[in-house]
């Protein structure tokens, strides 16, 4: 063969690549998939309006009774402790004077309600703490 010819044949097969690669490199893709479809709303339905039947409650309850109230005046016994703890406080000094002072409220108000000396002594030294109990409260 000739140069002529090998150089022809040699084109040729350069020329055939490069036709064969193209063919290849543009063939068509293959088309994407569909995009999804959203589903339909749901189409509204008629509502129906809404019947309210009154019900039987029974019998109403009965009135609560309002709790026992004091006669308002002060217990004889307690009312002189009571007087006792705002003398004593007018002469103590400070923390003591705020106990007795706190205590006399606490007596004037079980005093008020009518509550016995037996019943509130314990209150009276409980506000009192550390501040001594009068003779009269004993």
């Amino acid at each position: 063969m000739s140069k002529l010819t090998l150089i022809a044949l040699c084109r040729s097969a350069a020329l055939a690549a490069a036709l064969g690669s193209c063919l290849v490199a543009c063939r068509k893709d293959e088309p994407p998939p569909p995009l999804p479809v959203a589903p339909k709303a749901p189409e509204p339905v008629a509502e129906v309006p809404l019947e309210l039947k009154p019900e039987d409650a029974g019998r109403p309850p009965a009135p609560a009774t309002p709790p026992p109230k004091g006669t308002g005046k002060k217990s004889g016994g307690l009312a002189a402790c009571c007087k006792a703890l705002r003398q004593n406080a007018a002469s103590a000094p400070e923390p003591n004077k705020g106990y007795m002072i706190q205590a006399a409220g606490v007596c004037d108000m079980a005093a008020t309600q009518g509550q016995d000396k037996a019943s509130v002594v314990a209150l009276i030294r409980g506000a009192l703490k550390s501040a001594g109990l009068p003779a009269d409260c004993k």
